[in-house]
């Protein structure tokens, strides 16, 4: 895939796409160099599965927004229908609005950034403020959980046995990511709540999915904990409560890697998919009406390439990890010190800071 078809996605309809600064560029394929892969090849396989166009200010899926707020700009994903019957709550509405996006727009034009995300995360809707997460100094965070640091750190012997908690992209590209190096994934879905991807592109999820050996069951049953216990490496994309909930702790289970993907890490309790969790790390693009999306989720794919990097240099360390990928991280470390700079049209042109 060419990197211009990776940014065919982003940019106004109407208008030619947007070409991001040579520095994002670069700091997406540097996330993948370790492991050989670049992850401009991800950023638009689900759309083109789906036939999703570039839709500027409106995510690709259609579900999200970029708003003007009275002192900047928030990303509102009303993805779920929880999600619109949660639109009157959080922004204190009498009832039902006759049409939501207009309320929203209307509502969130005169409020602060600050508040409209405090009350979205109060309600658990994934709701960012552009650009509210600085830059961290790595993509993912790697926390080495060894006692004693001088002991011989045990190594995994063989293929690795990968068990996927995790839904949606960024977790099932890392493991598809970890199938292509040889491990063994063992894809793990609830018979209550499915894997949500499963309601889009069949072709998509069938991509990211072949090979890997596809077991469903009761999480609150013991098949879990038993599978678990086998694990050289977990991947899951639940908040810790969430976890806890069902009686997983991941201090408790004690795998070699433990591979936690959220929209802001673990210490957080919000709520995040891939378009505004990447609004939230600063990673937009800007032309002169104002900052678009990029691409199609795209915290997402980079998020995966990323956490599968780390995964492979901590079983290359030995020892156990717990990596710590947040999507609106990845994405701020993306966007970087380009954060705020206009893209470039297609064409003629040259970017500049706006």
């Amino acid at each position: 895939m060419t990197v211009e078809a990776a940014w065919a996605l982003t940019g106004r309809p109407g208008r030619p796409p947007l070409l991001p600064p040579d520095g994002v560029v670069a700091r997406i394929r540097s996330l993948g160099a370790p492991i050989g892969v670049d992850p401009l090849a991800h950023l638009a396989q689900r759309a083109l599965d789906a036939g999703f166009m570039r839709s500027g200010p409106i995510t690709c899926g259609g579900a999200g927004r970029l708003l003007p707020a009275a002192d900047g700009w928030i990303a509102a994903n009303l993805a779920r229908q929880d999600d619109l019957d949660m639109v009157p709550a959080w922004l204190e509405l009498d009832g039902p609005a006759p049409d939501v996006w207009a309320a929203v727009t209307s509502e969130v034009a005169r409020r602060g950034t600050a508040e409209t995300v405090e009350r979205a995360e109060l309600l658990g809707l994934p709701v960012a403020a552009l650009g509210e997460i600085a830059a961290p100094v790595d993509p993912v965070r790697s926390i080495s959980l060894e006692v004693d640091p001088g002991v011989d750190r045990p190594r995994v012997d063989g293929p690795p046995v990968v068990v996927d908690l995790s839904s949606l992209w960024a977790g099932p590209l890392c493991s598809r990511l970890l199938a292509d190096r040889g491990a063994r994934v063992i894809k793990v879905e609830s018979t209550v709540r499915p894997d949500g991807a499963r309601r889009g592109p069949r072709a998509f999820f069938e991509r990211l999915h072949a090979g890997k050996e596809l077991r469903s069951f009761d999480l609150r049953g013991p098949e879990l904990p038993a599978l678990l216990a086998t694990a050289d490496v977990v991947i899951e994309g639940s908040r810790p409560r969430a976890l806890r909930q069902l009686g997983i702790v991941a201090e408790e289970i004690r795998p070699p890697v433990w591979l936690s993907i959220t929209g802001y890490g673990r210490a957080s309790n919000r709520v995040a998919f891939g378009d505004d969790a990447a609004i939230g790390g600063g990673l937009a693009a800007w032309d002169d009406e104002g900052p678009c999306f990029v691409a199609d989720a795209v915290a997402d794919p980079l998020t995966g390439v990323a956490a599968a990097a780390a995964v492979v240099a901590a079983l290359d360390a030995g020892g156990r990890w717990m990596i710590d990928a947040a999507m609106s991280g990845v994405a701020a470390w993306v966007a970087g010190a380009d954060r705020g700079v206009l893209w470039t049209p297609a064409g003629p042109g040259a970017a500049h800071r706006r």
